[in-house]
């Protein structure tokens, strides 16, 4: 009776596990829908289904980060915590920020409320933090501490400190892709060639990272006491991972500065 009642406790447990990475996509969601809708009423306009398409893929890309099985693999695995990290830090942000978040936020906003948030928006701290310079220095200095100094055996020891990690790189690599690729007008956004050397650039210091540890496999992360191959994997992971997750920033950049040439009246999303 004992084995059978574990037995059926188990699936309970799985499932609890799960119960909040699915209510993260369904608030997030629903509240992008009602965005939506209110954007819908006050411009009298259709809201391209592919940015919606984009936001729940975000959504989904969140909650797999912080699943039950990828939490599982992260635990002591430095290759389960680098799909972590691009779920979290790469791949969900492209996602989040081609959705388009803000300039449904503005627009779905009343009028005093939108002037407020575009006034916050151009503040010159704000300015600052999210010009791409400033964001790339901060999603690779972010990185680069992580694996190089022992906060990544901290966090995985602490997992109040695990969790604000995975908000620092969800953060940090929102406002990076958003400084480039983000779609809509920001202010004093910079000239497409400053924002393609920073992509160039900051792809290439990602790059490096990945084989710096593969490089240094025997001591790295400082204080993890990890096995060297399971390092040189996760930094293999990394290395090709990160190279998709900044193609596809690359091709946002590109697709929208040309759809910026498009007369508005011909422009289909």
């Amino acid at each position: 009776m004992g084995v059978l009642g574990h037995a059926q406790h188990e699936p309970d447990a799985a499932l609890a596990g799960w119960l909040p990475a699915v209510l993260l996509v369904f608030v997030l969601v629903v509240s992008y829908l009602l965005a939506v809708g209110r954007f819908t009423r006050r411009t009298l306009r259709g809201w391209p289904r592919a940015r919606t398409a984009a936001f729940a893929g975000g959504a989904v890309l969140i909650a797999l980060g912080v699943s039950p099985p990828v939490h599982a693999l992260a635990a002591g695995d430095l290759r389960g915590h680098v799909l972590q990290h691009l779920l979290l830090g790469m791949y969900a942000p492209v996602a989040l920020v081609l959705a388009a978040p803000m300039t449904l936020v503005l627009a779905a906003l009343p009028a005093t409320a939108a002037r407020t948030a575009t006034s916050v928006l151009r503040l010159r701290p704000v300015r600052v933090l999210t010009h791409p310079v400033s964001a790339g220095l901060m999603t690779v200095a972010g990185m680069y501490a992580l694996y190089f100094t022992p906060l990544y055996g901290l966090s995985a020891r602490d997992a109040v400190l695990a969790h604000a990690v995975h908000i620092h790189v969800l953060i940090t690599g929102s406002v990076f892709v958003w400084s480039i690729a983000g779609p809509g007008p920001a202010p004093a956004r910079p000239r497409m060639r400053l924002r393609v050397a920073v992509l160039v650039g900051v792809a290439g210091a990602h790059a490096y990272l990945a084989k710096l540890l593969y490089a240094r496999a025997d001591t790295s992360p400082p204080g993890a006491g990890l096995d060297p191959d399971q390092v040189r994997q996760a930094a293999q992971l990394m290395y090709y991972g990160g190279d998709v997750a900044e193609l596809v920033v690359a091709i946002a950049l590109f697709a929208g500065a040309a759809r910026l040439r498009v007369p508005a009246g011909n422009r289909t999303g």
